[in-house]
Formats: C-alpha cells, sequence, structure tokens
C-alpha cells in the first residue's frame, strides 16, 4: 500500500474527507526515510514537524543527568510521534526522537496542521480525536506504573501491543517499563 493510501485509510477511521480535502492535506506532507538508528528530533532541537510512521518504528525518549535512556513512546505504523511540548510551545526539544528500525514517514509541519485544521474541519476534528485518545493512553500508562507491579505492566503491554515484541529490542522495552533487561528477560521465558 503506498502512502497516500495508508494516510487516507487512517483518516476515514475516525472522520470523512472529501478526495479534494484529502489530495489539500496530504499536499501539507513530505515523504521521508529513515535508517535504524537516525535521529529525528535532538535534545535542543528546534521542533517544527510532527511525523506519522508509514512503516519501521520510532522511540521518543530522554535521557537523564547519568545518561539513563527512559522511553516515553514508541511508534509503530500508523502512530505519530514528535516533542509535542516543544512544537506547540516554540520551545526547545526536552525529548529525542530516532529509529528503532529503518522507518517510512510522512512529516506536517505545525503550520501546515493548524492551517488544515482551520481550514477544514473534518481534519480539525481528526486531530481531536487523536489527540485525546494519546491524553487517554498516557493516562492509562501512569495509573499502571503506579498502580501495577512489572509483571502486570509486562502483561499489559504484551496483550495490547503484541507486534512491539517483534519490532523492539528486550533492551528498549525493557527501558519503556522500567527495569532492567534482564527482568524482561525473565518475564519473556516465564511467558512462553
Amino acid at each position: 500500500m503506498d502512502a497516500r493510501q495508508i494516510l487516507k485509510e487512517h483518516l476515514t477511521k475516525s472522520v470523512e474527507l472529501t478526495d479534494a480535502q484529502f489530495d489539500g492535506f496530504y499536499a501539507c506532507f513530505k515523504h521521508e526515510s529513515f535508517r535504524k538508528g537516525q535521529t529525528l528530533i535532538r535534545e535542543g532541537d528546534a521542533v517544527t514537524r510532527e511525523y506519522f510512521v508509514l512503516s519501521g518504528c520510532l522511540k521518543t525518549y530522554f535521557l537523564n543527568d547519568e545518561l539513563k535512556m527512559t522511553i516515553l513512546q514508541f511508534a509503530m505504523p500508523t502512530w505519530w510521534a514528535s516533542d509535542y511540548m516543544a512544537l506547540y510551545n516554540h520551545c526547545k526539544a526536552a525529548v529525542m526522537v530516532d529509529c528503532v528500525s529503518n522507518a517510512e514517514v510522512l512529516s506536517i509541519s505545525a503550520d501546515d496542521r493548524e492551517r488544515m485544521c482551520h481550514e477544514v474541519e473534518a481534519i480539525g476534528h481528526f486531530f481531536r480525536w487523536r489527540t485525546n485518545r494519546g491524553f487517554a493512553a498516557l493516562q492509562k500508562r501512569l495509573l499502571s506504573f503506579m498502580t501495577n507491579d512489572t509483571k502486570q505492566r509486562y502483561e499489559d503491554l504484551l496483550a495490547q501491543y503484541p507486534m512491539l515484541f517483534q519490532l523492539v529490542p528486550k533492551h528498549l522495552i525493557a527501558s519503556y517499563l522500567g527495569v532492567s533487561r534482564e527482568t524482561v528477560s525473565r518475564l519473556y521465558h516465564a511467558s512462553r
């Protein structure tokens, strides 16, 4: 399936657009290819774009003062990624986004996104819907960290995103769960 069709199917799950509206929206995107390990956003960058994943996997993360990585998000196909705080507050990036695997993305500038939201009501509705779902998912993850033990968080992640375990190495899943790689290996072998 080509990039245009992937984006169109993604949008039409929640909104209806005329062909002309979709064509205008699609024209705002830039198709980009990145290699495994390549960085899209570095800490301290000015952030002007967000990324819609067509194939591959991205990760959004930060490094603490001891250079320990904490992963905030994985972005698999049809997911979006950026440093949203930097994108919308016009401040420097606090997190980084890079490629877990080779990736194909469509990127759109914040200016084009906002313009299209104002011009086409359905696009504004789509982005509100997506933002609300993202907020709900983040709230669920935070509650899980506060109330569930490591085993339950691992099992929930495996049940919700089984494909993630084929795309992402165990040490990155460990970083996402806030545990050691050895703990993830033990949980992986115990679930077999």
